[in-house]
């Protein structure tokens, strides 16, 4: 498959930086180029006969600042072997610097051994990525922080909660929310969203049975009369939601909403979520694609590219990633 997707620099500021995309998302990857005032550059993926992938940057980078943007979304290791390609061409066409750009990495849900002859495969994966010929690594909120450790290259690990919280203040009506995590795993994402929006934060207590299936035991907090949001990192099945939502109305929660920054919706989530007649809203963000049957009529879908974009920017440019936060809290 052809992806003719160019950055030449219109914006003269701009003019080292070249930007690839797979085929995982070149939707937000245009997006990131339009904020950057670029113009995606074109590369070409196609199969041979026998099965093997072939791909072909179709622009120069050398001595070039590369972006290479590839979520890891369905059909992750399809995407995830575009990538090590993509990054194995720019290293041997002599690119100054490699950055790959993924606004979902899906690996770092497997981040430690908790059972017997498993893998690792969040570092093993990061190995993979360092050894293609990435340099650095732009991530967008990673299942668990530590996953941050496991790469031998710099790594900017960005998060979601400042557009999550703009659209929350804009929606309005917060003078009785709460936001809510899950499980006491994410509840310091929860926490940090909740300061934004100046709201007091609960956590629910989890125990997972399987990849789908999980017990919520508790609620660690007095959500009785409160509109809920809940934050969670990324939907995928969406049953620890289900379980949440259940406990959440026995302990008296009057209104719900969920918030997420990988709207991943696999399996049965569009029919579980679409079933709550309870549930007022669903806002997640494009670091993964969303195809329009996904789409339910209470889906908010938020644009993360302007905020990729200004990361780019300020890794180019040799600026600080981390004061982005401070000023937009």
């Amino acid at each position: 498959m052809s992806n003719t997707n160019k950055v030449t620099a219109t914006n003269p500021n701009m003019r080292d930086i070249t930007i690839f995309s797979g085929n995982a998302h070149p939707e937000l990857a245009n997006e990131v180029c339009q904020y950057l005032g670029l113009r995606l550059s074109p590369v070409d993926i196609r199969r041979f006969s026998n099965d093997c992938m072939y791909v072909q940057l179709l622009d120069s980078c050398r001595e070039s600042d590369v972006f290479l943007i590839q979520p890891l979304s369905p059909p992750v290791q399809e995407h995830l072997f575009e990538l090590l390609l993509m990054l194995d061409v720019a290293r041997g066409s002599s690119a100054g610097r490699t950055t790959a750009v993924m606004p979902h990495y899906s690996y770092a849900r497997s981040d430690k051994k908790d059972a017997p002859r498993i893998s690792i495969a969040g570092r093993l994966v990061a190995d993979l990525l360092q050894t293609a010929g990435a340099n650095r690594v732009l991530t967008m909120t990673l299942h668990a922080p530590q996953v941050h450790g496991f790469f031998g290259v710099p790594v900017d690990h960005l998060n979601a909660l400042s557009v999550l919280a703009r659209h929350f203040r804009e929606r309005g009506d917060l003078e009785n929310a709460i936001v809510v995590s899950p499980d006491l795993g994410n509840a310091k994402a929860a926490a940090a969203l909740a300061r934004l929006l100046k709201l007091p934060v609960a956590a629910g207590s989890k125990q997972r049975v399987s990849d789908d299936k999980v017990i919520i035991d508790t609620i660690v907090g007095d959500v009785d009369g409160k509109d809920v949001i809940v934050l969670d990192d990324e939907i995928a099945t969406g049953g620890t939601l289900i379980e949440l939502f259940d406990r959440l109305r026995e302990r008296g929660a009057r209104r719900l909403s969920v918030a997420c920054t990988h709207g991943l919706f696999t399996g049965p989530a569009i029919e579980r979520l679409g079933a709550r007649e309870d549930l007022d809203e669903i806002v997640t963000t494009n670091t993964v694609p969303i195809p329009l049957e996904k789409r339910l009529p209470n889906m908010t879908v938020l644009s993360i590219a302007p905020l990729l974009a200004e990361a780019i920017r300020r890794i180019h440019n040799g600026e600080s990633i981390s004061s982005m936060f401070a000023e937009r809290t």
